[in-house]
């Protein structure tokens, strides 16, 4: 299959799935709740009112490990772009939901409404690129995204994910669902543990450097 096709493939279900009412819906009000429905009926929740606020303590120890340029993929409402802007960095989000993108810019951050698989500004030269809140799982295809990022990436630059809490390695169909029951199309997502994460990443050509825990979250740092 052509390259192409496969990005197509990786990208076009989720993207939409991303845009539909529910999400766009929730970030426009800054709040849920929201989650992730997988087809087995298990619940991933979705911490829309998280994403929406100011950067967090943990959120903290992210943008202390980030060096040179950032780009923050699956940027939701910017947090994190907005905090490294008012630090006078320079920084970049990338997500497919333009609400999201649309609050990014007014919280301060720069933002494009694009996915992590097409063209992107500053490709083979960001010091650091950001996996947030589960990104790891965009697309369901972690081998694929962890290759993208190293063609984001600077040589000796940084990927930085945040992992499940638990020791998991899955691919699972899911669709976005409100409270009320309204969801969105069916796409894949992934969930990585810490140790299903740096088996991967060594396939892709990232070193394992460090990891850590804050505020019950789980993080990993990679290296070129």
């Amino acid at each position: 299959m052509r390259g192409d096709a496969v990005t197509a493939r990786l990208t076009e279900p989720a993207t939409q799935a991303w845009q539909a009412d529910p999400y766009a819906d929730a970030l426009r009000v800054g709040r849920g709740p929201l989650h992730l429905r997988r087809h087995d009926g298990r619940l991933l929740p979705l911490e829309v009112e998280r994403w929406c606020a100011e950067p967090d303590a943990a959120d903290d120890t992210v943008l202390a490990r980030c060096t040179g340029p950032v780009l923050d993929i699956g940027c939701g409402p910017g947090r994190l772009v907005a905090a490294l802007a008012r630090r006078g960095r320079t920084a970049l989000g990338v997500d497919v939901t333009r609400e999201a993108v649309a609050r990014a810019v007014r919280a301060g951050g720069s933002a494009l409404c694009r996915s992590v698989f097409d063209p992107l500004p500053g490709e083979g030269g960001w010091g650091t690129v950001l996996l947030i809140d589960g990104n790891i799982g965009i697309g369901g295809d972690p081998a694929a995204l962890l290759r993208r990022a190293a063609e984001l990436t600077a040589p000796g630059g940084s990927l930085l994910v945040e992992v499940a809490t638990v020791d998991v390695d899955e691919r699972v169909e899911v669709y976005v669902e409100d409270a009320n029951g309204v969801r969105g199309a069916s796409f894949r997502w992934a969930r990585l543990g810490t140790r299903a994460l740096c088996a991967g990443a060594r396939d892709a050509d990232w070193i394992p450097y460090d990891t850590w825990h804050a505020a019950g979250r789980h993080f990993v740092h990679l290296t070129r």
